[in-house]
């Protein structure tokens, strides 16, 4: 049997967690206040995921990048292959809060979406004198 302590992140308690592990069994969970606290912690001792935050460049944009998430969170251990496979990625503008960057990243089933709204960028008109 091992023990492992942790900070409930399921509610703005921030309940401080002890995990029982057996193996990677979780036997018990102790500290939380709510079940969203036992349920965080099983979870984080036996599948950890998150939700990645980036952003990728944008062509013909008000700015230059638009901030992306992914809808949902991926696996723990795909986070930096999520970051690197939005490396170099380039979308044109414009571009809605929700709109798909990337369709099912690594496989996981998960969209990156853009968090911002992001308008063409105005054109220069010359004026001949």
């Amino acid at each position: 049997m091992s023990m492992r302590d942790l900070i409930c992140i399921g509610c703005p308690i921030g309940c401080q967690l002890q995990v029982k592990l057996d193996g990677k069994e979780v036997v018990e969970v102790t500290g939380n206040t709510c079940k969203r606290g036992e349920d965080y912690a099983k979870k984080e001792c036996t599948n950890p995921t998150r939700i990645v935050t980036s952003s990728v460049y944008v062509e013909g944009g008000e700015i230059g990048v638009v901030p992306v998430k992914t809808e949902t969170d991926i696996p723990k251990e795909k986070i930096f292959d999520c970051i690197k496979a939005l490396k170099g990625i380039v979308v044109k503008a414009p571009i809605n809060i929700g709109d798909i960057i990337v369709e099912n990243i690594l496989d996981t089933g998960v969209n990156i979406v853009a968090t911002r709204k992001v308008d063409e960028a105005l054109k220069k008109i010359n004026k001949i004198a």
